[in-house]
């Protein structure tokens, strides 16, 4: 039977989110990857038993994970059943809704029945009451944002989600949704984009809106689904996300060029003189902003967890290192 190591909270840092009263670790745990059917049960259980040694309360799934969809909420289940559940109440728990989940209308984007839907049916398959987050995990052009937001705080109102949430969103799109929540008494607790050195999009507004609002952040895609680790600088290796058939988070092999991986090169050049793995350093780099809660870190092996962690030894930077950093990435 797991026994969670007693010493878990004196390592990790954590963040309040916006102007809640509910604060993340500095690094939460995503189930995106890694957690489905193709995947040994029993590893999956030790990187979730070595995340939550280190401080990581805040585990982060969404219907559609796995494959197939499901799959890792599933896992978490049986995890959360067998053995981690009785920590449930030093656990958040966060899922998702908004993409393609079951055949026809209403197993897709934004409207009331699909999310109330969704959200029966992820609460079914982990074996619980509530989350304590709930997303709307993409803008739904059609479906009125009245609809959906109404939908989150009847999800709350309802018992389902202790707070709610949403992700990549436009800068624009998130101060409306922000506003709708507020009138209807469920306040928007935090904005989930994708952020990394490499795809810098929410700088352009987003951030801004964020601390605007009173949401705290939580990026995903930190490590640009590893092309920001050490892993491709030789080329792509069999296993990588860059060798797996396109769909289901697989990373486009278009995206190792030269061009980047000479940049990732010198990146990792840099981090090496920091002391830190690129890895711990892109992490790094995104945490610096004080309106990023946490990060979001995948992980395929217990160790890659443990690595992650130890970024945070490590969080500032030089003007020089950040003026270094831009300049590697107009090259």
């Amino acid at each position: 039977m797991y026994s969670a190591n007693p010493d878990r909270y004196n390592g990790m840092q954590y963040r309040r989110a916006g102007k809640s009263g509910l604060k993340l670790p500095a690094l939460s745990f995503g189930l995106w990857h890694n957690f489905g059917e193709l995947d040994p049960y029993a590893k999956s259980k030790s990187i979730v038993f070595k995340a939550f040694d280190l401080g990581i309360t805040h585990f982060d799934l969404a219907n559609n994970y796995g494959p197939p969809s499901g799959a890792a909420e599933t896992n978490f289940g049986k995890i959360l059943k067998e053995e981690l559940g009785r920590y449930r109440d030093e656990l958040i728990i966060s899922t998702k809704a908004g993409w393609p989940m079951w055949p026809g209308p209403y197993g897709d984007l934004g409207s009331k029945k699909y999310l109330v839907a969704s959200l029966d049916q992820s609460l079914k398959r982990m074996g619980l009451d509530y989350v304590d987050i709930f997303y709307h995990h993409r803008p739904d052009p059609d479906t009125p944002m009245e609809e959906t937001m109404a939908t989150l705080d009847l999800l709350v109102r309802q018992g389902k989600a202790l707070y709610v949430g949403i992700s990549s969103y436009s800068a624009e799109e998130t101060r409306k949704a922000a506003k709708l929540l507020k009138e209807l008494g469920t306040p928007c607790l935090i904005h989930q984009p994708k952020y990394s050195m490499l795809d810098r999009w929410v700088e352009n507004g987003l951030l801004d809106a964020v601390e605007y609002t009173g949401m705290g952040c939580i990026t995903f895609s930190s490590l640009a689904q590893g092309l920001l680790t050490n892993k491709y600088l030789k080329g792509i290796p069999e296993g990588s996300r860059a060798a797996r058939p396109l769909g289901n988070g697989a990373m486009e092999a278009e995206q190792i060029t030269p061009e980047n991986i000479a940049k990732v090169k010198q990146l990792d050049d840099l981090a090496k003189e920091r002391g830190q793995s690129l890895a711990q350093m892109a992490y790094a780099w995104v945490l610096k902003d004080p309106r990023i809660t946490s990060v979001i870190v995948g992980a395929s092996q217990p160790e890659q967890v443990e690595d992650a962690v130890g970024c945070l030894k490590h969080l500032q930077f030089t003007a020089a290192e950040l003026q270094r950093i831009e300049d590697i990435l107009a090259s």
